[in-house]
C-alpha cells in the first residue's frame, strides 16, 4: 500500500449528544497509533453534539440538516485518499481500516461492510444476515460506505436534493460507474429505532420506502410517509 494512503472517517451527526462521545471513544481506540486515519464529525441540529465532539482530537464542522449535505460537507474537509462514511450509532469491526485498505489494494473503489444489530433477538439477527446479499433492498447507510476520494469527486458526491434514500441512490450510481463490493467483516448498528417503532413494523416501513423509491415516488411523498410512520 502507498505510504501516503489515508482514510478519512466521516460521521454525519444530527442531535447525537447521548451517543457521540461513546462513538468517538471507540473509533479513537480502534485507530490509536495509526498515522493513516482522521475523523471528521459533520454536525447538524441544536443539541450538545458539537460541543461534545470538540472535546476529542477530531475535526468538527457544522452543516445544514440532511445526511447527504452533512456527508458532502465532511468530504470537503477530508485529506485522505479514501473516504469512509459511518453513522454515529454504528460501530465498525476492529479490523475496519485494514479491511478497507486491502479491498482498495485488490481493486475495489467503493463498497460497504455486512451488518448486524446490537440486539441478539433472532429476528434482528436475521435482518442483519440478509445484508451479505447484493440486492438494493438489503443495502442501507447503516452498513457504512467506503469510496476513493477520486471516485467520489467523479460522481459528484451525495445528491443533496435527497432527504432520504441518499445512500441507495449513490450506491446505484457507484455500481454503474465502478462496481460495489460487500466486505466479509461486519459493522454493528443500534437497534434503537426498532425498539421504539416495533421490530416487524419498522422493517415493513423500510420495505415500503424502498418500494416507493423504486416506483419513482417524489421525495416529498417519501419523506412525508417516513415522518408520519416513524417515531
Amino acid at each position: 500500500m502507498d505510504t501516503v494512503t489515508k482514510l478519512s472517517i466521516i460521521i454525519p451527526a444530527w442531535n447525537e449528544e447521548t451517543g457521540i462521545a461513546r462513538t468517538l471513544e471507540t473509533l479513537l481506540a480502534l485507530t490509536a497509533g495509526r498515522g493513516d486515519t482522521e475523523i471528521i464529525v459533520s454536525v447538524s441540529g441544536n443539541d450538545r453534539t458539537k460541543a461534545i465532539a470538540r472535546t476529542f482530537p477530531v475535526v468538527v464542522c457544522h452543516s445544514e440538516k440532511g445526511r447527504a449535505v452533512q456527508m458532502n460537507a465532511g468530504a470537503k474537509l477530508a485529506t485522505g485518499s479514501i473516504l469512509y462514511f459511518l453513522h454515529a450509532d454504528t460501530t465498525p469491526p476492529p479490523s475496519f481500516c485494514d479491511d478497507i485498505f486491502s479491498a482498495i489494494e485488490r481493486g475495489a473503489r467503493a463498497g460497504c461492510f455486512r451488518m448486524t444489530f446490537d440486539d441478539p433477538d433472532w429476528l434482528m439477527q436475521l435482518y442483519g444476515w440478509f445484508t451479505q446479499f447484493p440486492l438494493p433492498v438489503c443495502r442501507g447507510g447503516d452498513q457504512s460506505l467506503f469510496i476513493t476520494k477520486e471516485l467520489f469527486g467523479q460522481i459528484g458526491g451525495f445528491d443533496e436534493r435527497l432527504q432520504i434514500m441518499e445512500d441507495i441512490e449513490i450506491i446505484d450510481r457507484l455500481q454503474r460507474h465502478a462496481g460495489f463490493h460487500i466486505l466479509d467483516s461486519t459493522v454493528t448498528t443500534s437497534a434503537r429505532k426498532y425498539h421504539t417503532n416495533g421490530t416487524v413494523r419498522l422493517q415493513a416501513i423500510f420495505g415500503t420506502i424502498h418500494l416507493m423509491y423504486a416506483l419513482g415516488f417524489s421525495q416529498k411523498n417519501i419523506v412525508a410517509f417516513y415522518r408520519d410512520s416513524i417515531r
